[in-house]
């Protein structure tokens, strides 16, 4: 999956990181690549469900597909 991210230097250093795509998705990091892996991480949980979000009747199915 691919998905564009914003990096944007902070006054006091390092750097906030967000995915304008996934509201409220937002890290930092002291380097670039600190902020990248953190908002890779922040990602990946954004997008994982929580057990309360398979609070479903006795009909329905879950499924799940690869992106």
């Amino acid at each position: 999956m691919r998905m564009k991210v914003i990096l944007e230097p902070c006054d006091a250093g390092g750097y906030t990181i967000y995915a304008p795509s996934l509201p409220g998705c937002i890290s930092q990091g002291e380097t670039c690549e600190e902020a990248l892996a953190n908002i890779q991480e922040a990602i990946t949980l954004y997008l994982e469900p929580a057990e309360d979000d398979f609070l479903l009747n006795g009909q329905a199915l879950v499924q799940e597909i690869i992106l």
